[in-house]
């Protein structure tokens, strides 16, 4: 094999994953160009290019908007709690001694295992109780608790990573523990706190069951449960382009926030190294 070859082989195989990873996403931008007469075209390309599956996935009688306003007030609300409570939690994980802390990490990760559909009755009797049907924080509660544990074990692992005579000198500078925390770990820690919040962003905007399952009311569903009941425009109407073109358009806030997000993770990683 010749050097050339061997130096690109590496090439050849980010691309194909690459390829891989993407081909259902073109498939389903091709899919949400095409015209509803002809959506089980096969061909790669869209012909004619047609926008009526956009036009009518923004209907008003879909809710379609109103649904992304929802998904986005869920997981924002998801992302700024599990990065409160998982900050806190992970740091005193990483840097307290106590008996048994690596069996209290195991048990958080452990909770993460149960599958949301095997919680779902109970949730649903609680939210009954306390009279949380139809609410927000019925879709934000339980989101929190799936994606904590990942939370708090990621940045625990990146809190550990992290040299304890940090806190020292600056408490030798005068910083009391919670000023050390907040004014040196904090920003040297930017990389891991935001690659968490881009995995816990992604996670509760996708969640469906909770939402599909808790709510009920047009005005509080959530962008993937308005998307899977889409019933097309007309009575007869086959939905496959409307949900492609509905999904498309959910894909692309995430792939905004993991690219700012990315940018963040670069600028941290600077700043630390500048510390």
């Amino acid at each position: 094999m010749s050097t050339r070859l061997r130096s690109a082989l590496p090439y050849l195989g980010i691309a194909a994953i690459v390829a891989y990873c993407l081909a259902p996403f073109y498939w389903m931008l091709v899919s949400s160009l095409r015209r509803t007469s002809d959506i089980f075209d096969s061909g790669p390309i869209p012909s004619p290019l047609s926008f009526e599956s956009y036009t009518a996935a923004f209907d008003d009688r879909n809710g379609f908007l109103r649904s992304l306003l929802n998904s986005f007030i869920v997981a924002g609300a998801t992302t700024v709690l599990v990065l409160l409570f998982a900050t806190f939690a992970a740091y005193a994980l990483a840097r307290l001694t106590f008996r048994f802390k690596n069996a209290v990490l195991a048990l958080i990760i452990a909770t993460s295992m149960f599958p949301g559909i095997s919680l779902l009755i109970p949730l649903l009797d609680l939210f009954s109780d306390i009279d949380w049907i139809n609410t927000y924080q019925a879709m934000i509660v339980p989101n929190v608790g799936y994606v904590l544990p990942l939370a708090v074990w990621n940045l625990t692992a990146f809190f550990r990573q992290m040299p304890g005579e940090l806190e020292e000198a600056a408490q030798i500078d005068g910083c009391t523990p919670a000023q050390a925390f907040r004014k040196v770990i904090l920003p040297i820690a930017t990389p891991g706190v935001f690659t968490t919040a881009i995995i816990t962003f992604i996670a509760a905007w996708n969640e469906f069951i909770i939402a599909l399952s808790v709510v009920n009311r047009e005005e509080l569903k959530t962008a993937p449960v308005i998307t899977s009941q889409f019933t097309g425009t007309t009575q007869f109407d086959s939905p496959f382009g409307t949900q492609m073109a509905a999904g498309v358009i959910v894909t692309i806030p995430l792939v905004i926030l993991v690219l700012l997000f990315q940018r963040r993770i670069v600028a941290g990683l600077t700043a630390g190294g500048v510390k």
